[in-house]
């Protein structure tokens, strides 16, 4: 059985009895209408005299077609019968073959991609969830967690830390708390920004250096909803001001487009 060999990605080899295929580049994995490929193709280097076999080498195809194109595959495979002196149905079924495998493994290359990127969510062990249930039934509870946040490494600013952490933490509310640190600069505002950030789970925040003014509707409809979204710096943010202004405010944006239609 003729398997096709991706070890090199740049360079994929598929070998038949007759043919030897090589797919330049690899296959892109984002438009899955269509399968174009830049190929060479060339006999396969089977015994022979020597001047058959420099002959084989040197007589190398190489083209860029769709192989979901039917027309451009009937074309190829008639170029091809002709150059190397093949039979076209030789020629025909080893793409045919060679166009399942490409098919089959670019899925594959998705399904891994998805679970590469898939969203890492914690669940607290039942031990872990009962130490939490404890410390959150403590009478002193805010105290006792600022001296946490100062023992995870945030030093100072006693208030303005605590008082950051809970607005954090007001994410998982239906009205969500909000904040904008004021000050000169090089007082330590964005540093105690993002050392109290390092206190938030990686999977529920959203960290933005410059937002561009339609950056907030490319997001899905829940893929904001209890995040905490940093902005490092105003500056970078000032185009979309509005539109933060009305998801604070109203929770929702929307945004009308014209389009053609039939």
């Amino acid at each position: 059985m003729n398997n096709l060999d991706t070890s090199n990605s740049n360079n994929y080899e598929y070998t038949t009895k007759h043919l030897e295929l090589h797919i330049l580049g690899g296959i892109k994995t984002n438009k899955l209408e269509s399968l174009r490929i830049t190929l060479s193709i060339q006999k396969s280097h089977l015994p022979a005299a020597s001047s058959q076999r420099e002959e084989n080498y040197n007589n190398i195809l190489r083209h860029t077609l769709d192989l979901y194109n039917d027309n451009q595959v009937e074309k190829f495979v008639r170029k091809v019968a002709e150059r190397l002196e093949i039979g076209t149905s030789v020629v025909r079924r080893t793409l045919q073959e060679v166009t399942k495998e490409l098919e089959n493994y670019r899925f594959l290359l998705i399904q891994q991609y998805e679970e590469a990127h898939k969203p890492y969510f914690k669940e607290l062990s039942a031990t872990e969830l009962r130490a939490a249930e404890a410390f959150l039934k403590k009478k002193n509870l805010l105290q006792l967690t600022n001296e946490l946040i100062g023992k995870a490494g945030v030093i100072g600013e006693q208030t303005n830390r605590l008082l950051m952490y809970l607005i954090f933490t007001s994410r998982k509310t239906n009205n969500p708390l909000h904040c904008i640190s004021l000050g000169s600069s090089g007082v330590g505002k964005t540093h105690l920004q993002s050392k109290v950030s390092e206190l938030i789970p990686e999977e529920d925040k959203i960290e933005i250096t410059v937002l561009s003014a339609n950056a907030f509707y490319y997001f899905n409809r829940t893929e904001l909803q209890h995040k905490l979204i940093l902005i490092e710096d105003l500056d970078g943010a000032e185009s979309v001001l509005y539109p933060l202004r009305e998801l604070q405010s109203k929770k929702r944006i929307t945004k009308t487009v014209v389009h053609k239609d039939a």
